[in-house]
């Protein structure tokens, strides 16, 4: 008797975004011309499959720059950015450094400096201890941001009478809450300032978006990515509240293919920083199980690319 048949749609666009592909590339290239080691402070994007496959090749994470000994190998700050602080002290200790931060993290910096400059309050629709909001709060003195991280905060919020006030936001939250807390804002502060392009990223809206369009058609999403990735979080509460059973798993042996018992179609994305090849796995997981079809579901293209920092992209000399 054969396996049961089970019609798998993949989610388009899924992993890799352009500023997580530069970030990898960032420290691929830092190894290349300067050899082992290379120093990079936080987890260079949220995925461990990718941290211990740059490990591999000679990159050592650590979570502050004291960890690290003067031995004139560089230091790589990770995808989601940091604070004004942390750039500082390299510098103080004469460290040398890349600054691998995704670039549309980097528009937000530039966006808070900006209000913060022609003396506005900035409201920061975020989570609380990511370190993309870390880094975008430690742009500015303290006290210059608040931070919102839901409606109820949003409607809870007070501030002096006459601030002036203008909202940025983290770059991978889920859309529709986003859209409700800036509702909320503009309701409760009717002059606020707002981002002149959205702030959320190209890559989540893209990536929520091929969600809804797998799980309207699926018994069950798996989503491929790490716990502490805030895109794959979201991805998951996405088709969750499209009334679908969804899962979070970081590769293929994470899977109980048994999950999809009954179903006849399953629905398969992946988080930005999750490469192609855990998806590879999660299907070839299923195919333990079921007699599996697959079927691409693409709600938009991508053709995004930054490039790599001008250091990195100097001409090696010839061996």
């Amino acid at each position: 008797m054969g396996l049961p048949p089970l019609t798998v749609l993949l989610a388009g666009p899924r992993g890799f975004c352009a500023g997580v592909d530069r970030a990898i590339k960032i420290v691929e290239e830092a190894l290349v011309r300067h050899g082992r080691p290379v120093y990079v402070r936080h987890e260079i994007v949220h995925n461990r499959f990718v941290v211990e496959r740059l490990e591999a090749l000679g990159a050592v994470f650590v979570e502050e720059l004291d960890e690290i000994p003067d031995d004139g190998q560089p230091v790589i700050f990770s995808a989601h950015g940091v604070p004004k602080a942390v750039p500082a002290a390299a510098r103080a200790r004469a460290m040398n450094f890349l600054d691998a931060t995704c670039p549309l993290v980097s528009k937000v910096h530039r966006e808070t400096e900006r209000h913060f400059a022609r003396g506005r309050h900035i409201l920061l629709i975020g989570h609380a201890g990511h370190p993309e909001v870390i880094g975008t709060m430690g742009q500015l003195p303290e006290g210059s941001v608040t931070l919102v991280e839901n409606a109820a905060q949003a409607w809870a919020l007070t501030l002096p009478p006459g601030t002036e006030v203008a909202f940025t936001t983290q770059t991978t939250l889920s859309v529709d809450d986003t859209a409700e807390v800036v509702a909320i804002l503009r309701d409760r502060f009717p002059g606020i300032d707002a981002p002149q392009k959205e702030d959320i990223c190209y890559a989540t809206t893209n990536r929520q978006a091929a969600v809804k369009a797998v799980a309207a058609r699926s018994g069950l999403v798996i989503v491929v990515g790490a716990p502490n990735s805030s895109n794959s979080l979201r991805l998951h509460e996405v088709a969750e509240r499209a009334a679908v059973p969804a899962v979070l798993v970081q590769r293929g042996s994470d899977l109980d293919p048994a999950l999809a018992d009954g179903c006849a179609v399953v629905g398969i994305t992946a988080g930005a920083s999750a490469p192609e090849v855990l998806v590879e796995e999660v299907v070839d997981r299923l195919r333990q199980r079921f007699s599996v079809t697959v079927e691409e579901v693409t709600v938009a293209s991508e053709d995004v690319v930054f490039q790599l920092p001008a250091s990195l992209r100097r001409v090696l000399p010839a061996a």
